[in-house]
């Protein structure tokens, strides 16, 4: 018959299998630091994406209102703000790209060209932006 195990040295087993041993700890953290690593790029592509989704949006918004400004006034608006002030829009968009609604790129009309050749407006807008968009092409140019 085999002698009975005394309490303390159950306690000390329990004790000594319960947790994890360094080298697993580190092969987690190993892990998680992999996943991390692949992770980050994705994000901020992803946050890149958004970005110039916006810059996509507010163009086509600012450039609709200028067609409609300039249909309806029978004159191309001399600023962004006249957009605003007139109701075309509730407030100056601002550049995703650049963060800033003063920064826009602002593209006047040919005065032989222009809807009223005395005055003429703004043709189109775009990103002051120096950058490039993620197929390659710069912001300044959409």
């Amino acid at each position: 018959m085999e002698p009975p195990i005394q309490s303390g040295d159950v306690t000390r087993r329990k004790l000594f299998s319960r947790g994890f041993t360094l080298i697993e700890l580190m092969i987690v953290m190993a892990i998680i630091v992999i996943l991390i690593g692949v992770a980050v790029p994705f994000y901020q592509k992803s946050i890149t994406r958004a970005k110039e989704t916006v810059l996509r949006n507010n163009l086509f918004a600012m450039r609709s209102a200028i067609d409609e400004y300039t249909y309806d006034k029978q004159k191309a608006p001399q600023a962004l703000h006249d957009l605003v002030s007139d109701g075309y829009l509730r407030d100056v968009p601002k550049d995703p790209i650049t963060g800033s609604t003063d920064s826009w790129k602002i593209i006047m009309e040919d005065a032989g060209q222009a809807v009223n050749s005395t005055e003429p407006g703004i043709f189109d807008v775009r990103s002051s932006s120096n950058l490039k968009s993620l197929d390659g092409t710069n912001y300044a140019d959409w």
